[in-house]
């Protein structure tokens, strides 16, 4: 059986989510066929992972920006306020 053109990749974290979230709309009404759900369900996958894997690749950045694998304290005050004023 021949594989059916798979729509492309979203080209940013957003737009992939965005289309997830239109797609979970579209299946939670219940209207689709059982193919149609399959296929959507796949894609749902698909999208799932490139979103995990953007998310992924955002923490090791940040991770090594801020010197591998320190913590980074995300509430800090600013260092001119020093008191916090």
């Amino acid at each position: 059986m021949a594989k059916k053109n798979a729509p492309s990749a979203p080209a940013d974290f957003e737009q992939a989510l965005g289309e997830l979230e239109a797609l979970v709309e579209r299946m939670e009404q219940g209207e689709l066929s059982l193919e149609a759900s399959l296929a959507e369900f796949e894609r749902g996958i698909a999208l799932a992972r490139q979103c995990q894997q953007a998310l992924q690749a955002a923490e090791q950045k940040v991770r090594l920006l801020s010197g591998e694998g320190e913590e980074v304290p995300l509430d800090t005050p600013d260092a001119e306020d020093g008191d916090g004023e």
